[in-house]
């Protein structure tokens, strides 16, 4: 299994965004919130000092995945659209449903969001259209049986 992660430029863009918006305001935050809470006095039996301390613990833990994110990033360039690959936007069509037509772009597994068709290159369906070109039929192999899906475009 490979240690990359897969992002387009946008995907890449959002982790650093996050990452700077946790460092540069919700860390301060968190910071200031610590101080506050000693200032209270005995820690032993302060709810807001454990509190913050939960918070820190949550940000900084993000903070580390997302730096590890971008360290092991490999940016998905798109090269052509002959064939579907990362990166791409295919539309296609579903073999035994003719009005079954969609469009999905096939992004990196950190990068899925299929509510927003984007869906992950380890997928069943970005699997089974991966290096196919316009025309062809290709079969999805999925935990609920094989299908088939006839590509229409790449973009």
């Amino acid at each position: 299994m490979s240690n990359k992660v897969y992002l387009t430029n946008e995907g890449f863009l959002e982790i650093e965004e996050e990452l700077n918006h946790l460092k540069e305001v919700k860390r301060p935050e968190v910071i200031k919130a610590l101080k506050d809470a000693r200032a209270l006095g005995d820690l032993s039996e302060n709810a807001d000092y454990d509190a913050a301390r939960n918070e820190q613990a949550q940000v900084e833990g993000r903070i580390k995945e997302l730096e590890l994110l971008l360290e092991k990033a490999e940016l998905i360039e798109k090269k052509d659209t002959d064939k579907v690959g990362l990166g791409a936007t295919v539309k296609i069509k579903y073999i035994d449903d003719d009005d079954d037509i969609e469009e999905y772009r096939i992004v990196g597994s950190k990068e899925a969001d299929p509510s927003n068709d984007k869906i992950s290159n380890e997928s069943p369906l970005a699997k089974g259209v991966m290096g196919h070109k316009v025309g062809d039929i290709c079969v999805v192999e999925s935990p609920n049986g094989n299908y088939n899906v006839e590509i229409l475009e790449i973009k």
